[in-house]
């Protein structure tokens, strides 16, 4: 027998506040209709003044473990993926691990930015089939909003908060790649790209920093190295994109998102899409559009899923998985 991390639950969180594109309009030379046409984002939600990550981090976190039916006694540990994580120190993680009233266990953050959640699914993975967790909550929350230059046109519009969280379980599998929950993963970095996106503050600056990127370059890595890493994780799974049902990927660019799909020759139709409606929310937007598509019907037990997700540093991965 083997054994396999299954999905148990699945959940999300938005603050209250949504701003469409128009909101944008009187403050920078933008429109509706540039941005629609350059990302696919309408709309996004930021975080109310006070509202931190952990807040929204920990609204995830219960929604997902009401969807199993479990409450934080029955977890042993918990990842958070973030970039904007409350504090320099302590983790986000023990934060929520805190509000949730989790005693037991440990719990600790991820940080690949937009990639984080492919990364912290790989952790968790790595935990449960090693025997030194039985479940993980799995969450990405983040307040992008934080680190906006709101009189950057360029990346001001393109980015959102909000958090998802998914509970995965110890369970038997057969060994095959008909079992339920994680497959395979693969996971890549190369800090010689750091540049082309990156926060130009922290620690050794003292101040916060804002977000740059060099668009047309994120977007000629992400094509190419999101495509190469969904096909990479599907072969180690023994599995090929025909198998796929849904691809949910990173939802940064509706472009991005629409050339991955063309190489790995599948239609957008198998492609679980909220950028509309969230923006870019970095480590957060797997697991909202994964808890999305299970709202909307999308996703379905037994359904073969890949994520993929590429970020800063640069760093990008992919899991496969049986919902």
């Amino acid at each position: 027998m083997t054994i396999r991390a299954v999905v148990k639950g699945v959940g999300h969180y938005l603050p209250e506040r949504v701003v469409p594109n128009s909101e944008f309009e009187a403050t920078i030379d933008t429109s509706d209709e540039w941005i629609r046409t350059r990302s696919g984002i309408e709309r996004r939600h930021f975080a109310a003044e006070g509202q931190t990550t952990s807040d929204l981090g920990t609204r995830a976190a219960q929604a997902a473990l009401a969807h199993a039916g479990m409450t934080a006694d029955d977890v042993d540990a918990l990842i958070v993926a973030t970039s904007t994580a409350d504090f320099t120190f302590p983790s986000a993680a023990t934060m929520i691990q805190a509000r949730l009233g989790m005693t037991r266990g440990f719990a600790f953050d991820v940080q690949a930015v937009c990639a984080g959640f492919v990364f912290a699914l790989a952790n968790a993975n790595a935990l449960i089939v090693s025997g030194q967790a039985k479940r993980v909550l799995v969450i990405g929350a983040e307040t992008f909003s934080r680190l906006m230059d709101w009189q950057d046109r360029t990346t001001s519009v393109l980015f959102g908060d909000g958090a998802g969280a998914l509970l995965l379980e110890a369970q038997d599998g057969s060994g095959s790649n008909s079992d339920r929950g994680i497959l395979a993963t693969d996971l890549n970095s190369d800090g010689r790209h750091k540049d082309i996106l990156h926060v130009d503050g922290g620690v050794s600056t003292g101040q916060t920093g804002h977000l740059r990127m060099q668009g047309k370059e994120v977007f000629r890595h992400a094509v190419e190295k999101l495509a190469e890493t969904a096909h990479a994780a599907l072969e180690k799974a023994g599995l090929t994109a025909e198998d796929v049902a849904w691809i949910v990927p990173h939802q940064a660019n509706i472009r991005i998102i629409e050339g991955t799909a063309k190489r790995m020759q599948l239609p957008m139709d198998r492609v679980v899409v909220t950028v509309q409606d969230h923006g870019n929310t970095s480590a957060a937007s797997i697991p909202l559009a994964l808890s999305v598509g299970v709202q909307r019907g999308q996703i379905k037990p037994g359904d073969l899923i890949v994520t993929e997700a590429i970020g800063g540093g640069l760093a990008w991965g992919s899991v496969v998985l049986r919902w």
